[in-house]
Order: structure tokens, then sequence, then C-alpha cells
């Protein structure tokens, strides 16, 4: 089976799994539940079958045997079994708590909502790095069903549903793809809420290609996302760098739920524990990380559009801000996220940022903000795309490319808004878009309504004002109007008009009416036929 049917495969399962959740509850919430439920039991199989291969003559045995090995706690080498398990993954599952153990006693129908609870628990409580991973998993939750027992048929649905997929023994990054599949899905469902946690994928492979041009990061690089949801931008990368295991991933998120979700896809992902450092916090408010390593080789981030924010006056002495000497306006938080971003790039680095259009002309705080980082040649492209590209808001937006070492302050304006596909009711950038977008940024030449190298003292005579059009005229003259063939057509309406007229009053002078209300009502038909 190849990577990509067996992430088909998987993708299908996952859905059809769904289907018993999605007539209780929107994506917003079910989510929580069939994400947490992939996740243990793609841990409790792991365990199993690392016991396989620590106890067993028959390391391919299925996880029923493995399940009897691990369960044999008379066994000598029991406890030493146990400490083996601890070390090498982190973690411990006890027998009785084992997805497999679980499934056993959904099939038999002895199974009870509170031994999931408790397994939950246990597994948080083994590994700090699973603290509270479960919380959103509300097994009492009255969209579940009206009665404990209705309640309990729904998560056994869920359960026997995932129990069907394998998860472990699945070929490179097939089940992480599924995963993000999974994520796909939610967002898709969620509408506006899906802005939380996700970035269309086409727009998150543009911003990771984008921070790669031109760069080698055989020997390791570290990449940085200060808003990253639910990790699918960063994760991104593995996709890109070879070799991917040379990646060290840091990321901060604000909203709870959705940085447990980014845990878990780093996990499923197979991203090593040394090689992640996520934060659960607010990026603005206190500057993460604060130690070394602080700098980054690439730095991503599609933040929420125009947030508000503290701007507190302290903030001017935060060496992120300090330097423009003005803080973004407490309304709209987009440059704090550019500033934050951008003060963590290495020298060498490339920070590539979506942000809403107003950031390229706004006035006040942000022009000076903006002049400041143009005047130090910080910004060297700026790309706009297509309108509708994201679940959360429909209004189009820019993507901005930024660096430390350039040489010159030019800026290289693309106009990509218009290249896209239209999927269902959302806009999609196809793999040609992207490619056109990246060749172009790759080659800083002019193309005609397309993209224009602009100089900085053409920037400097417009006020430091980035607003695309200025810079690209991109407008289309509509093709000549055949006026004899307009002529003609009209001709042609007219003469078809005539004829259908004179066949309904046909029609009517056939007719009469049954009273003489009805026949009235004929007569002021065929009067507005005259």
């Amino acid at each position: 089976m190849t990577v990509s049917n067996t992430t088909t495969s998987l993708e299908q399962a996952l859905n059809s799994a769904a289907e018993s959740l999605r007539s209780k509850m929107d994506a917003n919430e079910y989510k929580n539940y069939l994400l947490g439920t992939v996740f243990y039991k793609y841990l409790s199989d792991n365990m199993l079958y690392n016991v396989l291969e620590l106890m067993s003559d028959k390391p391919n045995g299925t996880l029923e045997e493995a399940q009897k090995i691990y369960e044999d706690e008379d066994n000598a080498d029991h406890a030493e079994l146990v400490k083996e398990l601890r070390l090498s993954l982190g973690y411990i599952i006890e027998p009785a708590y084992t997805y497999n153990s679980i499934l056993s006693e959904v099939n038999n129908h002895s199974f009870q909502v509170n031994q999931l609870g408790d397994a939950f628990n246990k597994l948080e409580r083994s590994n700090s790095y699973f603290e509270g991973l479960f919380e959103d998993y509300d097994l009492y939750s009255k969209r579940l069903g009206s009665t404990p027992q209705k309640k309990t048929d729904t998560i056994a649905e869920v359960l026997q549903a995932i129990g069907k997929i394998e998860l472990v023994k699945t070929p490179g990054d097939s089940l992480g793809d599924a995963y993000e599949y999974l994520i796909s899905q939610f967002a898709s469902e969620s509408g506006k809420k899906a802005g939380e946690f996700y970035t269309p994928q086409q727009v998150s492979e543009l911003l990771t290609r984008l921070t790669l041009v031109g760069k080698d990061y055989s020997t390791g690089m570290t990449v940085y996302d200060p808003a990253m949801g639910s990790g699918s931008l960063l994760l991104n990368f593995k996709k890109y760098v070879t070799p991917p295991d040379r990646i060290t991933y840091y990321g901060q998120e604000i909203n709870t739920s959705t940085y447990n979700m980014a845990k878990m896809n780093m996990i499923l992902h197979h991203i090593e524990q040394a090689n992640r450092h996520l934060r659960n916090g607010d990026t603005l408010d206190e500057d993460w990380p604060a130690e070394e390593p602080n700098n980054f080789d690439a730095v991503v981030m599609n933040p929420p559009y125009s947030l508000k924010w503290s701007a507190n006056k302290g903030f001017l002495d935060d060496p992120r801000f300090a330097p423009y000497g003005v803080l973004p306006p407490k309304s709209k938080a987009d440059y704090a996220f550019l500033l934050h971003g951008y003060y963590h790039l290495k020298h060498s680095g490339v920070m590539s940022i979506v942000l809403p259009h107003g950031v390229l002309f706004r006035g006040n705080a942000e022009g000076k903000i903006r002049q400041k980082l143009l005047e130090n040649g910080a910004i060297d492209a700026i790309i706009g795309l297509p309108a509708n590209l994201f679940y959360s808001t429909g209004i189009p937006t820019v993507i901005l490319v930024l660096k430390k070492d350039k040489h010159d302050r030019n800026v290289m304006f693309i106009d990509a808004s218009k290249g896209f596909e239209k999927v269902k009711t959302q806009n999609r950038l196809r793999e040609e878009d992207i490619n056109r977008i990246l060749s172009t940024y790759t080659a800083r030449q002019d193309v005609e309504k397309y993209a224009h190298l602009t100089k900085f003292d053409e920037i400097k005579e417009n006020d430091f004002n980035l607003n695309i059009p200025r810079y690209l005229d991109t407008f289309e003259e509509e093709p000549p109007v055949d006026v004899q063939k307009l002529a003609a057509d009209m001709a042609n309406i007219t003469k078809e008009e005539e004829k259908l007229t004179a066949e309904i009053k046909q029609s009517l002078d056939e007719l009469v009416g049954v009273d003489s209300e009805a026949q009235k009502t004929l007569e002021q038909l065929k009067d507005i036929l005259q």
C-alpha cells in the first residue's frame, strides 16, 4: 500500500468515526472527542507494540498478543518492562487502561465512561507534557446524550470506530497527514472559529517555502511560530527541509485547547521531544522565548487580524518595540505581532507573516513603524493574496516577507490576488499559483500586471504607503464591443419577443372565463399584450 493510499484510507476511517458525533454537536466541539480519541489510541497502541519488541519472539504480533504479555504482572521481567517503557516512551498506561482493554469492555457491553476518564487522568499524571491534554474531552456533556447510558453509547461508538484503525504501523507521515486532514475538515465545518487553530494548507506551504528560498539548512534549523494554532504551519517545514529530523520547532499559543491540539499534532508527526518547544501563553504580553536560543532561522505567522491588545506604555522599553519609538494602537495588534516575530529573527533568517491590507497604508503609529522598517531595509516583499482563502474571514490579505541582512531597501511587490481556484464556498491557491509566486519572488524582476521591484526612493515619494495599486497597474481593459453584432442580437431578441407575444395572445383569445370575474381578468391580460 502506498503512503498516499494509506493516508486516504485513514482519512476515510476517521471521517466515518466522526459521523457518530456530527448529528449531536458542531465541529468545534466534536473535534475534541475525535482528536483526543485518536491520540490516546496512538499512545496506547505504540506502547503495546513496544511491549512486543521488548518481550516477545514475535515482534510483529497483534495488539491482543501484546496486551496478554503486558497484563502478566507475575512475569519476573514485568517491573523491568514498565521501567524500560517509561524510560523510552516518557509515559506509561496501565494494563487496565490501554485502548485495547477499554475497547474489550465496550465490545462486551461493560464499558462505563468513568473508565475512560480515569485512563486520561492517569496518562496526564504520567508525564507533565500530557498535563491538561484531555480537559476538553467532556465525558459528561449533555451533547453526548440526555441520559448516562446514551452518553456511554455515544462514546462507545467513537471508541469502536477509531478502534478499527491501525494508527502506529503506517508508512512515513501518513498518520500525521490524516490528522492534518481531520483538522482541516473541522476548520471547514467550524467557520469563523476555525481561525483560532487552522491556516489553510496551501497558505501554510507558501509561507514556509518563502522563508526557504536560497537557504540550505541541511545541518539543521530552528523555526518559530508565535501564534501557532494547531501547529500545522510549523510542521510544513518537515516537508521541505532535508533532513527533516534536524528541525527544532518553537511555538506559542494563547488558547489552551488549541495549544493541546498542537502538542498532539507534533507527537503524531513523530517530532522528537527534544525538537519541540511549545508554550501556552500570550505572545504579546510576555516575550518568549527569553533565553537562548531566542532567534530563529525562520519565523512564520498567521496571527489573529486586528486584535485588540493592551499597548501599555511599559512596552516602549521592551526590546521588541523600543527601536520604533511608538507602539501599535490598542485597537490593532497587527504590527505588534510583526515586530515580535521580527525581533526573534536571526540576522540571516527570513520571516513571512499574513496580515490584512490595512498594515500597508494605515497612518499614525503604524505609519511610523512601517517607515522605520522600510528605512532599515527590513521589508523584502509584499504579496497580495486572493480574497476568501481563510475559513475565518473573507477579506483579502497580504504576506509580508522580512529580512535583517538585506543589502538594499527595495521591495518586491507581487499581486497574486487573481491566481486561485474556487472550491465550494472557498478560494484556494493552486500549486501553479504558489510556484508562480515563488519563482517571481526569487527572480525579483518586473512582470507586467503581476510584479514590480520597487526602489526605496519610489516608496519614499509615496510617503511610505505600501498599498499595492500604487506600484502595480493591474487594470485590464474590457474587450471592445462589436456594435454591429450587438444591434443584430437586439433585433433578433425583438423578433423573438414579438413572436412569443403573438402566440400568447392567440392562446388567450381561445380562452373563456368561467364567471364574470375570471372573464374580466382575462380581458385585462389581453389589454396588457396590446
